[in-house]
């Protein structure tokens, strides 16, 4: 079968380096985190000539493109494949008995999507890793205090230690992307809960992001009118982050603004 035609739709960039495929599949570091291992987006197969060696059978992968899926049973045909979107798999149902970790060369169209499916199975996923777009990857691994830093940023690293590990240029891909690309690795931390009510910090982390340039109290007390009301009948004090903007609080200081939140609201 000849090679698989990139879909612009789907995002699909081939990777064509066989040395940088070598790298983001050692990414994983075989032994640690979850038994098996889901390739999402295998394409022609690029990441998986080098992970099917070291993992075999435990060894799937996601493709919803199926020119992609037709290739992969030829050239790889002891490979098992999920034919569908990564997006609408039961992780939880599939790896029902011990963890998963998570790789690929991911669509960037819906990378975001991709990490916030990972953190929604964060219990089964101790490992994730792979390349995105490299704005992508610096907004994930950013430290408080700068632009790149958000939503992201604070909600994964919550029960994640990330690391930015090197940047891919664009013509090592067919087609080219007209971007740098990063690879990045997601390990597990030792968080099981965060000391407040998670839905709640999720909101707060919305809600100020989402009003960035404004500062918390501001962007707070139009997210839960409540509080506004509290201030302003004086049944509480405003909070001592109320003054800065989103960007410099770290993930312990969101929170304890999450608590404070919760005992207002």
């Amino acid at each position: 079968m000849a090679e698989v035609r990139a879909k612009k739709h789907l995002g699909q960039h081939f990777l064509t380096d066989l040395n940088v495929a070598r790298r983001i599949a050692e990414t994983l570091e075989p032994g640690k985190g979850g038994r098996q291992v889901l390739e999402v987006g295998p394409g022609m197969g690029v990441l998986t000539r080098f992970l099917l060696p070291v993992y075999g059978d435990r060894l799937t992968v996601a493709e919803i493109d199926g020119e992609s899926v037709d290739y992969l049973r030829i050239h790889y045909p002891e490979l098992h494949i999920l034919e569908g979107d990564f997006l609408k798999l039961d992780l939880a149902a599939i790896y029902s008995e011990g963890g998963v970790n998570v790789i690929g060369n991911f669509p960037y169209n819906i990378s975001s999507q991709i990490f916030f499916k990972i953190l929604e199975n964060k219990e089964i996923v101790p490992i994730a890793a792979g390349m995105v777009q490299k704005e992508v990857a610096v907004r994930l691994a950013a430290a408080p205090g700068g632009k790149e830093y958000g939503i992201l940023s604070v909600l994964l690293q919550a029960y994640y230690d990330i690391e930015y590990l090197f940047t891919v240029p664009p013509g090592v891909f067919n087609p080219p992307p007209k971007v740098q690309s990063a690879v990045i690795r997601l390990v597990r931390n030792r968080t099981e809960r965060l000391d407040c009510d998670e839905t709640l910090f999720r909101k707060v982390v919305k809600a100020t992001f989402n009003q960035r340039r404004k500062t918390v109290r501001n962007s707070l007390c139009s997210a839960f009118p409540a509080i506004r009301e509290a201030i302003a009948s004086g049944q509480t004090e405003a909070h001592p982050f109320f003054g800065l903007r989103p960007e410099t609080l770290s993930v312990a200081q969101f929170v304890e603004l999450t608590r404070w939140t919760q005992t207002v609201i």
